[in-house]
C-alpha cells in the first residue's frame, strides 16, 4: 500500500511492503526506468545511484543489530528522489519508516526542514540513518574496550566466542560502508546536483560525508583492532598452554624415576636390601632424595 504525505508541493510516499501492483502504479505515474522497478522487486542489491534526468534513484545499504542485539545486519534503503517527490520502498531501515510516521502524525513539522524540498527530506533521511549508524558503530567500540580490559581472563572460551562475533561484526560493516564512499563521493563533488541551488545544500551534503568517512575511518580502526587484540589473545593462550605442558612435563620427570623404582621392586624376584627390615624406609628415603635432587636441579637450570 502506498502511503503518502504532502506538504505543499513537497510529496513523500512510503511503501513498506510493495506489491506489483503499487510498483506498476509508479512506473506509470512517474515514468521511471523499467530496470529501477524490477530493482525494487529485488533485495540485496549493490549500493548504487542512477542519474537520470528528472530523477535519481538510490540503493544504499546501512546497519542495524539483529533481534538479540548481537550480530550486525545490513538493510536496504531505497529511495526515487525528484524535483517534489522522494519515495521509501521496501522494508527499508526501521529509521525510515518512524521518520515518515513521526512526519505522517506531526505535518507541521516539515517547516522545521532546511527548506520546503525534496533535497531536505532526503537530507533529514540520510543524517538520521547515519546518526544512527553512528551509535551502532559506537556500540562495536565500546565491545572492542570490553574485550580489551578482558583479554587476559581466564575464561578463554568466552573471550574467543566474544572476539569471533566482534570480528564477524566488523567485517560485515565494512562489507557495508566501503561500497559506498564512492556513492557519497558523488554528493560532494557535485555530480549529484539535486533540485536546490548548490549553495543551499553543499555544507549538508558535505556534513553527511564527512561523518560517514569518519564512520568508515572508525571501522578500519576497529578492523586493525580486532585482528591485533586476536594476535595477542592468541599469543596469550599459547603461552599459558606451553607453562600447562612445561609444568606435566617436570611432574612427569619427576614422577618417572619413582615409577621405575617402584615398578622393580614391585617384581617377585631377588633385589638389594629386600629382605633387611629397614627396605621399605630405605626406598621411600631414595625416592624422596631423588625428587628433592630433581627440583633443584630444575630451579637451577630456572625450568620452574
Amino acid at each position: 500500500m502506498i502511503e503518502t504525505l504532502t506538504f505543499k508541493k513537497l510529496k513523500w510516499l512510503h511503501i513498506q511492503n510493495p506489491a506489483d501492483e503499487d510498483l506498476v502504479t509508479l512506473q506509470k505515474d512517474y515514468n521511471f526506468h523499467p530496470l529501477d522497478i524490477e530493482d525494487c522487486r529485488s533485495y540485496t542489491q549493490r549500493p548504487k545511484i542512477d542519474i537520470y534526468d528528472d530523477y535519481y534513484f538510490l540503493i544504499l545499504h546501512f546497519p542495524h543489530f539483529d533481534n538479540v542485539k548481537r550480530f550486525v545486519k545490513a538493510k536496504e534503503v531505497k529511495i526515487f528522489w525528484g524535483k517534489d517527490y522522494i519515495i521509501t520502498i521496501g522494508q527499508a531501515h526501521w529509521v525510515v519508516e518512524d521518520l515518515f510516521n513521526y512526519y505522517k502524525r506531526n505535518p507541521n513539522a516539515f517547516s522545521d526542514l532546511i527548506s520546503c524540498s525534496s533535497d531536505a527530506v532526503l537530507y533529514t533521511i540520510l543524517n538520521r540513518l547515519i546518526n544512527e549508524s553512528y551509535f551502532l558503530i559506537n556500540q562495536v567500540g565500546q565491545e572492542i574496550d570490553e574485550m580489551n580490559r578482558n583479554l587476559f581472563s581466564k575464561n578463554a572460551e568466552k573471550t574467543i566466542e566474544k572476539i569471533s562475533v566482534i570480528r564477524k561484526n566488523v567485517i560485515q560493516l565494512n562489507t557495508i560502508f566501503k561500497p559506498q564512499l564512492r556513492v557519497f563521493h558523488k554528493f560532494e563533488s557535485g555530480e549529484i546536483k539535486g533540485y536546490e541551488s548548490k549553495e543551499d545544500m553543499e555544507d549538508y551534503w558535505g556534513n553527511i560525508l564527512d561523518l560517514y568517512q569518519k564512520m568508515w575511518d572508525m571501522i578500519e580502526d576497529f578492523e586493525e583492532l580486532t585482528d591485533s587484540l586476536s594476535s595477542i589473545f592468541g599469543f596469550v593462550q599459547a603461552n599459558r598452554n606451553n607453562e600447562v605442558m612445561r609444568t606435566l612435563t617436570i611432574i612427569s620427570t619427576i614422577v618417572l624415576p619413582l615409577t621405575f623404582i617402584s615398578g622393580l621392586y614391585g617384581m617377585n624376584v631377588g633385589l638389594p636390601f629386600e629382605k633387611t627390615s629397614f627396605a621399605f624406609w630405605l626406598i621411600i628415603g631414595i625416592c624422596f632424595s631423588i625428587v628433592i635432587l630433581l627440583i633443584f636441579y630444575f630451579k637451577r637450570k630456572k625450568w620452574m
